[in-house]
């Protein structure tokens, strides 16, 4: 018999790449079945704070934060944090009542999940690398399913509990190719000359930012245009470089809100290889030169990029060569059209874009099957 009222908690973030699937698949529940009530739990302070309301859903959270790599006063606090944490994450987990509890990766999805498995409820996570986060690593032997985005993923966890979805991004990136003039006008960009779309993560990067500023005149010259996002911290630098150049298309952001309209504009897209990146380029089709960060657990960036590479659907650079490099092969790219289509049709082929639904469908079966 069908429950006449669900409730599904949705555990993590940190980082666009835990928040956004996060978000997407949370989409995907309240449209195959309505009515559905959801709670996320986050991380007091981070990003899902912000983006989860924008998106329309309530949030609650917790106090906890990840482990520094030097001993610090943080990491002192670190086990009283988890304690006080898990305790939160049950009371949460009591007052609301939930159906099942879905962990993202992220602080938050560690206290949560270990809460809900504790208490019997069933239990799902959605892992986005090719090399698993620590937090779900340590939840993969207590939860019921385990969705990952790549093959070969029964190194890390247990083979009969893992189904390759693919990774879940927003409606509005799956539909965002039929927006090009839409995109073209909202930017204020020439539809008769190319456009780059810049992206270092929701926090920008260092590396690729260093790189474009070098490189912008050059790139102007050879009548490129940009939509450059630099994240906050390189925000000011990046407006008086990029101001010169405003006339003839180069168009800075802290942070694009419309990213639909980003790909939508882009003929070209340089990003790090987050994993939300990587499935957001194969969903679009967009040629991509990948700038994998050094700094990520297991180097698992350029993993995912090295996924695409192999499949000749994305060009690579590395971190430490990319101040000296990126702006010729952007350059390089951007004036062979042979090449770009080569690496879209290419990229398109790895796209799973039913991911959200798929994942949607997982849990609503766990929730059947417990009830």
């Amino acid at each position: 018999m069908p429950l006449p009222e669900v409730r599904i908690i949705i555990s993590g973030g940190g980082t666009g790449g835990h928040v956004f699937p996060a978000i997407a698949i949370a989409d995907a529940l309240t449209s195959l079945r309505p009515g559905v009530k959801i709670l996320f739990v986050g991380a007091e302070g981070r990003m899902e704070t912000e983006k989860v309301p924008a998106a329309g859903y309530a949030i609650k959270t917790l106090w906890i934060s990840g482990l520094q790599r030097k001993l610090t006063l943080k990491n002192l606090l670190f086990p009283v944090k988890v304690i006080y944490s898990t305790l939160k994450a049950r009371s949460i987990i009591k007052e609301f009542n939930p159906h099942a509890v879905v962990g993202v990766g992220g602080y938050a999805s560690g206290p949560t999940v270990r809460a809900a498995c504790d208490m019997k409820i069933p239990t799902l996570i959605q892992e986005q690398n090719s090399y698993p986060g620590i937090t779900n690593r340590m939840l993969a032997g207590k939860v019921m399913k385990i969705c990952v985005a790549y093959p070969d993923m029964e190194k890390y966890f247990p083979a009969s509990k893992i189904i390759l979805t693919g990774n879940p991004v927003r409606l509005d990136i799956i539909n965002a190719e039929s927006k090009k003039e839409e995109a073209i006008n909202f930017f204020g960009l020439d539809s008769s000359k190319p456009v780059v779309l810049i992206l270092g993560g929701s926090l920008g990067s260092l590396t690729i930012n260093k790189s474009i500023h070098h490189s912008l005149k050059e790139m102007s010259d050879a009548g490129l245009q940009m939509i450059w996002q630099t994240g906050k911290s390189y925000g000011e630098t990046a407006r008086a470089a990029s101001l010169p150049f405003e006339n003839i298309g180069i168009r800075q952001y802290d942070f694009i809100t419309r990213m639909d309209f980003a790909y939508a504009a882009a003929d070209i897209v340089i990003s790090r290889a987050g994993a939300l990146a990587v499935s957001e380029l194969c969903i679009t089709g967009k040629p991509a030169i990948l700038v994998p960060s050094p700094n990520v657990a297991e180097n698992h960036q350029t993993k995912n990029a090295m996924a695409l590479k192999k499949k000749n659907a994305a060009e690579i650079i590395k971190d430490s060569e990319a101040e000296e490099k990126l702006g010729t092969e952007i350059i390089s790219l951007a004036i062979n059209p042979e090449k770009q289509s080569e690496l879209s049709k290419n990229i398109k082929l790895l796209a799973k874009p039913a991911a959200a639904e798929e994942i949607a469908t997982i849990i609503m079966e766990l929730i059947e099957l417990n009830n």
